[in-house]
């Protein structure tokens, strides 16, 4: 279906989300603000998710193949804003490291081996990039400066969580469907749901439906459509369409 970013460029912009979170962690005029995105935690909350997040992945990396993930390492987490920025960037280059040596097709546990994406270090690299992304934003948001998301990556998200976080061959409890997944600056993908499970595919062109412009009211036919909201500046629009598919018994 859709092409994924190469390894090479996964690792640079981790690289880069990484910097960027940095950025805005620094700018910030105290680090226990609430993050309007995740409501529960401060800044400094959520710089310890990243750097923690990205440690336990780069240990996962590290012990290859496995049923199980390595049991975790407690570690003091630091407090004040520039041992907090050289945590983070340690933490990004101990990740960096460990993707590095394994390269993209070595295998290692990973929580989604029921969906679409194999359990490989390059999976890992891809779904960590998202992390990085979404909580980059996160960052840049609370301290009032939130920057488009990068339209390469955020393209490859849609794609991503649909392969990681919702395929899987579990079977579908309910009728049969499809949805089809349109955005107005980048591929579509079809997700399709039935007794054998769920399944990420591309959607022949000449069944994707027009997606609705920005700022027009959804069609009602339609299953749902994500229109920009205040503080928000997503580069694509998401529209699913849901088709009830015919069961043969």
């Amino acid at each position: 279906m859709h092409t994924t970013l190469a390894f090479p460029d996964l690792l640079r912009l981790l690289d880069d989300r990484s910097t960027a979170f940095r950025t805005a962690v620094a700018a910030a005029p105290r680090l226990d603000v609430q993050v309007p995105t995740c409501p529960e935690w401060t800044l400094a909350d959520l710089a310890h998710h990243i750097g923690e997040g990205r440690r336990r992945w780069a240990t996962i990396v590290q012990a290859g193949p496995a049923d199980a993930p390595p049991p975790p390492v407690p570690a003091s987490l630091p407090k004040d804003r520039e041992a907090i920025s050289e945590w983070l960037a340690e933490s990004t280059r101990q990740l960096l490291d460990a993707l590095t040596e394994a390269g993209p097709d070595q295998g290692c546990w990973t929580w989604w081996t029921a969906s679409q994406s194999p359990a490989t270090t390059g999976a890992v690299a891809r779904h960590q990039l998202q992390q990085l992304l979404v909580h980059t934003y996160d960052a840049q948001l609370t301290v009032g400066a939130p920057h488009a998301l990068p339209a390469q990556i955020a393209q490859d998200g849609v794609a991503e969580f649909l392969t990681t976080c919702c395929a899987t061959s579990s079977p579908w409890p309910h009728t049969p469907a499809t949805l089809d997944f349109r955005t107005t600056d980048a591929p579509a993908w079809r997700l399709t749901l039935s007794p054998t499970g769920a399944q990420a595919t591309t959607p022949p062109p000449s069944l994707i439906h027009t997606s609705q412009p920005p700022g027009t009211a959804p069609n009602p036919d339609a299953g749902f459509s994500l229109a920009k909201k205040k503080n928000h500046t997503p580069n694509t629009l998401l529209t699913p369409h849901c088709h009830p598919t015919r069961s043969h018994h």
